[in-house]
């Protein structure tokens, strides 16, 4: 699920808190590194378990209409297209989902059980499920789109949702567009041949996994070093008016220049560069690259940065 640029995103954080703050050991901030991505991935399972709670909804609303005394013929025989879509019905039928949901005791739903039904009225009051149950049968291709449709528009941009997430874990504020964004594309990728739900794992090996606390050790653990290199090379700046993030992030870079030989210098200058425009400054890119491009040529070719294996592509 995380893919190495998130992991980025999660160690500069994590960097960024443990210089906010007391600074008394590396290890509570590295405890709080793992519990952080760990608890973007709840956030992730919660946005499949909405779903499924959304589907329960619409099955009860369909039920409760058809016996209103003056129910219309439409309401007797609704179109129930929404709880028979192929895709909504793959994740709720997910015997995996429902026991990692209990695993982790991701109870929100059952406790706060009035945000899924706020968001299935505002489905049922949508142009997209008006559009969708137009017509009584579809395609597997129609009910994925149809979910994806839900999400980016109803789902993702609500405020309320938005601030209950903000009231449940600050970190998920944080974490709301990389989920967000990852959830789309897990939709994106399902297909009809699947059959059973295959949940990401929060890491895609061991590799990654380990990735995350070495760069956050490594880079803490080389500070000064890595201090004496920017000072070096922004000679004309003081190094109070360098952005505090601007700053983790050339570290972080330099770290991997440094001390990961399997990574190359031009992924490593990239993911930084986007990084940047995402949560720095406007003209932060523009600062890190030019002190990343000196470095990295210098480095280069005075033999200081050692690539092997992949990281010499």
């Amino acid at each position: 699920m995380l893919t190495r640029r998130h992991i980025r995103a999660k160690v500069m954080q994590s960097i960024y808190a443990f210089q906010q703050g007391n600074q008394e050991t590396m290890k509570v901030e590295e405890k709080f590194l793992k519990k952080s991505t760990d608890e973007m991935y709840n956030l992730f399972l919660l946005n499949l378990e909405l779903l499924v709670k959304l589907r329960e909804y619409a099955e009860e609303y369909y039920n409760i209409v058809k016996k209103k005394f003056l129910a219309t013929e439409e309401e007797k025989n609704p179109n129930k297209k929404f709880i028979n879509n192929v895709l909504l019905n793959r994740i709720s039928q997910s015997e995996k989902l429902s026991q990692m949901i209990e695993d982790r005791k991701l109870k929100n739903w059952q406790r706060d059980d009035e945000f899924p039904k706020m968001i299935w009225d505002k489905i049922l009051d949508s142009e997209i499920y008006s559009d969708y149950i137009f017509t009584e049968n579809s395609d597997f291709k129609e009910d994925k789109d149809f979910l994806i449709e839900i999400f980016k528009n109803i789902i993702a941009p609500n405020d309320d949702l938005y601030e209950y997430y903000e009231d449940q874990n600050l970190t998920w504020i944080d974490d709301f567009p990389i989920v967000n964004t990852t959830f789309l594309k897990f939709l994106q990728k399902q297909k009809k041949t699947d059959g059973i739900l295959e949940i990401p794992r929060l890491y895609k090996n061991f590799e990654d996994e380990g990735f995350a606390k070495e760069l956050f050790r490594k880079t803490l653990l080389a500070d000064d070093q890595l201090s004496e290199i920017i000072k070096g090379k922004t000679p004309n700046w003081d190094q109070d008016r360098i952005a505090e993030l601007d700053s983790i992030l050339i570290k972080m870079a330099l770290c991997e220049f440094l001390k990961f030989p399997s990574i190359p210098v031009r992924v490593t200058i990239n993911e930084y560069l986007e990084l940047a425009k995402e949560y720095s400054t406007p003209k932060s890119s523009t600062f890190i690259n030019g002190v990343l491009d000196t470095v990295s040529k210098e480095y280069q070719s005075d033999g200081k940065i050692n690539k092997i294996g992949r990281g010499l592509m």
